[in-house]
């Protein structure tokens, strides 16, 4: 009987104990491994993840993009207009100075210095004359001579048309 209660006590214990520990600790490791490192990862990784990328992007967005902005806008706003105010308004100005002027100088030219020379010329005639040049006047405004006055000034038939004039009032 003492055997059998020693038997019996060892394998028991032994039993009892072996699976006891290894149950225990099996169970034990398995569950607390898993769980915690799956826990464990599962928060670090996404809060560290959450945060980092939210930091990072929020930052570099934030900063950089205003940055970029920044300089991207005053370097082409700058460069543009400096451009557009030093090469576009300077070509703009030379052109259009140099075609009015050119234009202006063509009119006066063509246009208005005979009419001013034509004008000036029938108001000397007409106003600081001697009586003798009245008549002459008269019959050069008898003929139509002083109607087409500015467009045959100069020419032959005005030289014509003012010697026989100038013989008739003599006569």
């Amino acid at each position: 009987m003492y055997c059998l209660l020693t038997y019996l006590l060892t394998y028991l214990l032994s039993y009892s104990l072996t699976y006891l520990f290894t149950h225990s600790l099996t169970y034990l490791l398995t569950y607390l491994i898993t769980y915690s490192l799956t826990y464990l990862l599962t928060y670090l990784l996404t809060h560290s993840l959450t945060y980092t990328l939210t930091y990072l992007l929020t930052h570099s967005l934030t900063y950089l993009l205003t940055y970029i902005l920044t300089y991207l806008l005053t370097h082409l706003l700058t460069q543009s207009l400096t451009y557009l105010l030093t090469h576009s308004l300077t070509y703009s100005l030379t052109y259009l100075l140099t075609h009015l002027l050119s234009y202006l100088f063509t009119y006066l030219l063509n246009n208005l210095l005979p009419y001013l020379l034509t004008y000036l010329l029938i108001y000397l005639l007409t106003h600081s004359l001697t009586p003798y040049s009245r008549v002459l006047l008269e019959k050069l405004t008898g003929s139509q001579l002083v109607k087409k006055f500015s467009t045959f000034y100069g020419t032959q038939r005005f030289i014509t048309a003012l010697t026989s004039a100038r013989h008739l009032s003599l006569s």
